[in-house]
């Protein structure tokens, strides 16, 4: 094999690789596919493009009819195998499947076109794959894209012309695209499709190869000698004259080999193309477009290089965004875990201690919502007149107080105390709720832990368990204080407070001490000890104010950030390998897109070595 055919192989063989692993473009950034330099196919309908592309493989393959019958774009892959060998080829969809039966293929070619636009007359852009292995073909890839139409016929839709042109657009505004421009030889070059088509997007025609058909059905007296020799219109490469096969010769399913014997013997003798029958005709399309192939796949090797490199760097700061295989013995799957649980505990910490969002909200516990939730409550109403003296009623019960009423007293600041129960609560399960939230912030922040959906929901149900036992102890803790505060009560408060007797209404009236001792007291007086009691609930309001917001940081906060993991960490140490192995069970879509990645680097390192080892030799 020479140096030209390993190396236009070699660029087929990328090119296959590149479409397997599903980076053939599209994006915004020019893919290897994009990159290696291929030949589209260009032409009006029945412009005879099929005819070509089955004299340069010298097989008949492809669907025929009218209208429209390429309606996907075909990737056709031309890989030369040595003599003796028989054709056969494959399709990409079909990757396990040898075709050595060319009718079978050309029925799969439109049984695989119906599978995606249905039995219409609708075209689509995702291409057919097709490698064909032959003696008789040089290394080539040819893109036989749709014929391009002026009107749209019955069955199809409005946009279907400028769908098609837009199709073919795609193909022939890449820079490594080699244009292969069809017109028929019985119609003025004029109109052609084709080479409108190809001036636009290659003005200078460094990238165009015209390919004239049908020049035996030329009217009688005329010929092509104009559009050949490049008078009608100057390419920068050599026109070429194609003589297909004739209907007659399709529908005796005359040999592709014999119908070349007879092209050639067409222009050997004929008067007008004789002197051109050098440089006329399928095989010699073939030669020429591979060995233009071979010039621009080297003059584009530095671009390509720097463009596989490019991708590799990618890749790999990809592959460790998206994380290494992780190892299957026991101990280095612990040591994973445990790393893993660790970098997500940074993180949570991070969010308590005002690296990230968060911990700021348990401070607005503390400073918003305790102090509101203590305002609220009904002391008001506790401690009016009315309940006032219903209480040191029922306290005195049938024998009255003699000085103060002190079980009316307890009873009232007893009652008052137990409202605290609610904010103090309260804010315990706020700063629950809290934490529950920056541990599944931290937990989906924690780019380490993305691949492992499994071992997130662990450390989650782990971290939650834990917080629920910090938040009971938090909770029995602050209701300690508040039962702390009825169980003694604050003394010399009450001593003193001036408890100074009432006096009579009338200062000449001396008071009756025969009438009873409840009916001497009367509004003021219970004014007085209900404003007594508040003056004390708002000492034990100030003290509860600063003192559960402690319980609760020491009891939660300073907890989570100590012993979150500690349990979990106990479990895990326990663990079988078996058990440790499926809390590393990877998301399918990540697993998956990392041996996509793994292939692709491999692809991309193998395209390298080789391009370097062919090229320059």
């Amino acid at each position: 094999m020479s140096t030209m055919e390993s190396l236009i192989g070699l660029v087929n063989r990328i090119q296959r690789a590149c479409t397997v692993l599903g980076d053939h473009g599209g994006g915004e950034n020019m893919s290897l596919w994009e990159a290696l330099p291929s030949v589209a196919v260009v032409g009006g309908q029945s412009s005879g493009k099929s005819s070509v592309l089955e004299s340069v493989v010298g097989r008949d393959f492809l669907p025929r009819g009218s209208g429209i019958v390429t309606r996907r774009p075909l990737v056709l892959q031309l890989h030369k195998i040595e003599e003796g060998r028989s054709d056969y080829a494959e399709f990409l969809h079909q990757p396990r499947k040898k075709w050595t039966d060319f009718a079978a293929v050309r029925k799969e070619i439109q049984d695989e076109t119906d599978r995606i636009t249905g039995k219409t007359k609708a075209i689509s852009n995702i291409p057919i794959q097709l490698s064909i292995y032959s003696p008789n073909v040089v290394n080539l890839t040819l893109i036989d894209l749709p014929g391009l139409t002026k009107v749209a016929v019955e069955g199809q839709q409005e946009s279907i012309v400028q769908d098609i042109e837009n199709m073919v657009r795609s193909y022939v505004d890449k820079p490594n695209c080699i244009i292969l421009a069809i017109s028929p030889a019985n119609q003025d070059i004029a109109t052609s499709d084709a080479i409108k088509l190809a001036r636009e997007v290659d003005p200078t025609g460094e990238r165009t190869f015209g390919v004239l058909t049908k020049l035996d059905l030329m009217d009688k007296g005329t010929n092509a000698l104009d559009v050949l020799e490049g008078r009608s219109y100057r390419l920068q490469h050599p026109w070429v004259g194609i003589v297909n096969r004739s209907q007659a010769d399709i529908n005796k399913n005359i040999d592709m080999i014999i119908a070349r014997r007879k092209e050639r013997e067409y222009f050997e003798t004929s008067p007008e193309y004789g002197h051109l029958s050098s440089k006329m005709g399928a095989e010699y399309l073939a030669k020429l477009l591979s060995k233009h192939l071979e010039t621009v796949i080297r003059q584009r090797i530095p671009s390509i290089i720097a463009l596989i490199n490019k991708t590799i760097d990618e890749i790999n700061a990809e592959l460790d965004r998206v994380g290494r295989p992780i190892a299957t013995d026991s101990g280095a799957q612990l040591y994973t875990i445990l790393e893993l649980c660790r970098a997500f505990d940074r993180v949570f910490k991070e969010h308590l201690d005002g690296g990230r969002p968060g911990g700021d909200r348990i401070y607005g516990v503390f400073d918003h919502q305790l102090p509101a939730a203590l305002k609220k409550l009904p002391f008001d109403r506790h401690l009016s007149t009315k309940n006032v003296q219903k209480v040191v009623s029922e306290a005195d019960g049938y024998q009255p107080h003699l000085i103060a009423p002190e079980q009316g007293y307890r009873r009232l600041i007893d009652g008052s105390i137990g409202f605290f129960k609610g904010p103090a609560e309260a804010s315990v399960d706020a700063v629950h709720f809290i934490l529950k939230e920056l541990v599944r912030k931290s937990i989906a922040e924690t780019e380490e832990l993305k691949r492992f959906p499994t071992l997130q929901s662990d450390i989650a149900a782990a971290a939650n368990e834990s917080l629920e036992r910090f938040r009971d102890d938090s909770r029995k803790t602050v209701l300690r204080l508040v039962d702390m505060e009825s169980s003694y009560l604050t003394v010399e408060f009450f001593r003193k407070l001036q408890m100074e007797p009432d006096k009579p209404t009338n200062s000449k009236e001396a008071p009756n001490p025969a009438v009873p001792a409840i009916d001497r007291y009367n509004d003021h007086h219970f004014r007085r000890i209900g404003s007594n009691v508040n003056a004390y609930i708002n000492m034990v309001c100030d003290t509860l104010r600063n003192s559960v917001p402690k319980a609760v940081v020491y009891c939660q906060v300073r907890e989570a950030k100590r012993s979150l993991l500690n349990h979990f960490y106990t479990q895990i140490g326990r663990r079988e390998k078996e058990q440790l192995g499926a809390m590393l069970d990877e998301d399918p879509q990540l697993m998956e897109r990392r041996t996509q990645l793994a292939k692709r680097l491999e692809l991309y390192k193998s395209a390298r070595d080789e391009i370097d080892s062919v090229a320059w030799k």
